[in-house]
């Protein structure tokens, strides 16, 4: 395994020699990152907001109408792959082409992907999904690794930094729903899609344009190599996504004529598989590797651990696509006093509760100085607190089940809820994993907190299966059950994972 050489961190250093002070007290880099990721988050989330409900909506109303098994099993795959394909992304990042190509290879993808989906048609759906998962694979972890090496190592603004930068991901995420939820549900769904890929574009614009205030971070590969070996990979790299793509398209074509009698539901079933195999082969070379320091192999552990943590919490949090927006659609009252909105806005509450009350939680943990939580114990409330969300949505399913519309105030207390855990875990394991990871596997590492969002996702589309199969106060209750108990569990163990975790705080 190649070090980090004495070059790349010259060429780190580079990118902070810009005007430092720009953009509320940070580097101006942040404000082009802080807005392609706003941009990315807009097309994300608007898709998301309508994916399930496209997919279970009849074909007379221009969806698919898929059973909520095969809906669940291909939005669980989906949002899994989008995030675990951030690990090639970042091995790519790391030796091939930099973080800053990445991101913007990776945003073309998307669009296109967007824009493939405002077709109505099921194989460009399928092709659209496919061009997103790995065109985000691309761009979300190392646009978060461009963000970290906007700060040299010990600068206390980056925990500040990381929380300006998840505002933008939650001002496109508040937007999206309004504007793409609209179109969809109440125009043409397509419509919808095709908003989103507007959006990744404006994000492409504005990034192209504000590269030049990223000066050197992330312009070249953290691993160093000969010429002729990263000819080499690179050779290997397309050769193998190439024969991907081929094997793809063949079996696509196959499964869509009928030629191939496989489902989505079988497809999806060995994902699951794959990406269990992938995460046990994954950190078994991680923890069995040699060329660790002691002090990187006790923070690789460390990660381990926060990685299992973070995987549970989404496997809840990221309900909000499949079981929430399917019980928001189907139980839930779309009106506030006398004023109707599609349900698809319901997507918009945990972003605009995180615009409220993200101010709050830093004052919080400023105000609390030395007495402020670690990161374990704000992993174990963050679990604790999605769980509690889901003990409110067992008693509105218990009022919706004669047939009846709750009142949203059933889904705004869960949103909030939820958010709160969000806050606790999401911007301050987004922080520690920058600063646990190994420099020279940066982009590498970054991938590893998105595939804990991986394993999260694909439980959660699966739980969506569940709906129509299952009581739904008894799924809610055995999820809510699940979330308090996993994070009374971390409990014991903030001392061990403290040490492991050395001097990071």
């Amino acid at each position: 395994m190649s070090k980090h050489t004495p070059a790349a961190n010259s060429d780190h250093q580079g990118a902070l020699a810009e005007d430092s002070r720009t953009f509320f007290g940070h580097p101006r880099g942040l404000s082009t990152l802080f807005f392609t990721e706003m941009w990315e988050r807009f097309s994300y989330y608007g898709m998301r907001a309508l994916l399930i409900l496209f997919m279970t909506a009849p074909l007379t109303d221009g969806g698919l109408e898929f059973d909520i098994v095969t809906a669940g099993a291909v939005y669980g795959l989906y949002t899994s792959m989008v995030y675990m394909f951030t690990l090639p992304g970042g091995w790519i990042a790391d030796r091939l082409i930099g973080q800053q190509r990445a991101v913007l290879y990776g945003g073309i993808l998307i669009a296109c992907g967007h824009f493939s989906m405002a077709v109505p048609s099921l194989a460009t759906f399928y092709l659209g999904l496919f061009l997103i998962v790995v065109g985000t694979g691309l761009l979300k972890g190392n646009i978060s690794v461009l963000v970290g090496q906007l700060y040299m190592p010990g600068d206390k603004r980056r925990d500040a930094g990381f929380s300006i930068y998840y505002m933008g991901i939650n001002l496109g995420a508040f937007f999206s729903p309004l504007v793409c939820g609209f179109l969809g549900q109440r125009v043409d769904w397509h419509l919808g899609f095709a908003a989103a890929g507007v959006g990744m574009v404006l994000g492409l614009v504005q990034y192209t344009f504000g590269t030049k205030y990223l000066g050197t971070a992330g312009l070249y590969p953290t691993i160093k190599t000969s010429p002729e070996t990263t000819a080499q990979l690179k050779f290997k790299t397309l050769l193998v996504s190439g024969i991907a793509i081929v094997c793809l398209t063949i079996l696509s074509i196959g499964i869509y004529t009928g030629a191939v009698p496989i489902t989505a539901t079988q497809v999806a079933n060995w994902a699951g598989y794959a990406l269990l195999i992938i995460c046990v082969g994954f950190f078994g070379w991680l923890f069995l590797g040699k060329d660790w320091t002691p002090k990187e192999r006790k923070q690789l552990y460390a990660i381990g651990v926060l990685f299992l943590a973070a995987a549970l919490f989404w496997s809840m949090f990221d309900q909000a696509g499949s079981t929430m927006n399917l019980f928001a659609d189907r139980n839930t009252r779309t009106s506030i006093l006398g004023f109707e909105f599609p349900s698809s806005w319901f997507q918009s509450i945990n972003p605009l509760i995180v615009f409220m009350f993200a101010p709050v939680f830093a004052w919080l943990w400023l105000k609390l100085g030395r007495y402020e939580p670690s990161t374990p114990v704000k992993f174990a409330c963050g679990q604790i607190l999605a769980g509690a969300g889901f003990a409110v949505l067992v008693v509105a399913a218990v009022l919706s089940g004669a047939g009846n519309q709750v009142s949203p105030t059933w889904l705004i207390v869960t949103y909030l809820l939820h958010t709160f855990g969000e806050l606790c875990l999401s911007p301050v394991g987004l922080s520690a994993m920058t600063k646990l990871a190994p420099a020279r596997i940066a982009g590498l590492m970054m991938g590893v907190w998105f595939l804990a969002a991986s394993v999260g996702s694909f439980i959660a589309g699966r739980l969506a299966g569940f709906y129509e199969a299952m009581p739904l106060p008894t799924l809610f209750a055995a999820v809510s059950i699940f979330g308090i108990i996993s994070g009374l569990l971390l409990l014991p163990f903030v001392k061990p994972i403290k040490k492991l975790m050395g001097e990071v705080s």
